[in-house]
């Protein structure tokens, strides 16, 4: 077993116990390797006690079960925001969260540790919240005629009018109907590809930017007005 011998703010690595150990590290008394273990410094003790994310990926591959609990501690606040964002409901969104890393930890071994294991858990969350939202019918994608819809308007939004506090905007968002706060969210808050957003929610790449900017307008609406209309 090692045992580990702060010295100062120096960490050393002794592979057995000397035969002679009598309550001592190593002659170093008790209350000086206290000392010494009280000022050692949080970057020391990070280099001996962290195990990286690729190794805790690989414990759970060879089902580690106290690897996926890591896991789950590290990133599941994180993907409970995300789900958050798109079903804004909290037990829905509790009951997805342990849905997603379930799936999670029966698909990690298709997981190849290319983009991390935050952005792959996090497009679980995305893709079974779309699934969530479609099964209670409340995201339904309309195809727009993008020559009938002012597009050239709408593109000409000046951004700088979006200078409100964050609870504002926030607040605004979830007015929003909900294709549009989808939009926004994948966009805004996960920096989702407007591209890979058409992918995943079955429209155009052109409806998806009519949509989004259409979102901007609705926003700022609500911002100035107190409210949609």
């Amino acid at each position: 077993m090692n045992i580990l011998l702060f010295l100062g703010s120096s960490v050393f690595l002794s592979s057995s116990v000397p035969k002679f150990f009598s309550g001592k590290l190593c002659n170093i008394e008790k209350d000086a390797a206290i000392r010494s273990l009280q000022v050692l410094r949080q970057t020391d003790l990070e280099q001996v006690f962290t195990i990286t994310q690729d190794e805790v990926v690989e414990r759970c591959k060879r089902g580690d079960t106290s690897a996926f609990t890591q896991l789950y501690h590290q990133y599941s606040k994180e993907v409970y925001n995300t789900i958050f964002r798109l079903v804004p409901h909290t037990g829905e969104a509790e009951d997805l969260l342990q849905e997603v890393f379930v799936s999670a930890f029966q698909a990690i071994h298709k997981f190849e540790n290319t983009g991390g294991f935050r952005a792959w858990v996090k497009r679980i969350a995305i893709n079974q919240s779309i699934s969530w939202i479609r099964k209670q019918k409340k995201l339904k994608m309309v195809e727009l005629d993008d020559t009938k819809t002012g597009f050239a308007e709408e593109e000409s939004i000046d951004e700088a009018h979006f200078s409100f506090k964050v609870e504002e905007v926030k607040r605004a968002i979830e007015e929003l109907p909900d294709t549009y706060r989808t939009i926004v969210q994948l966009y805004l808050f996960e920096n989702i590809p407007q591209e890979e957003i058409a992918i995943m929610l079955g429209i155009s790449y052109n409806n998806v930017r009519i949509q989004y900017h259409r979102s901007k307008q609705k926003i700022l609406k609500s911002i100035s007005e107190g409210g949609f209309v």
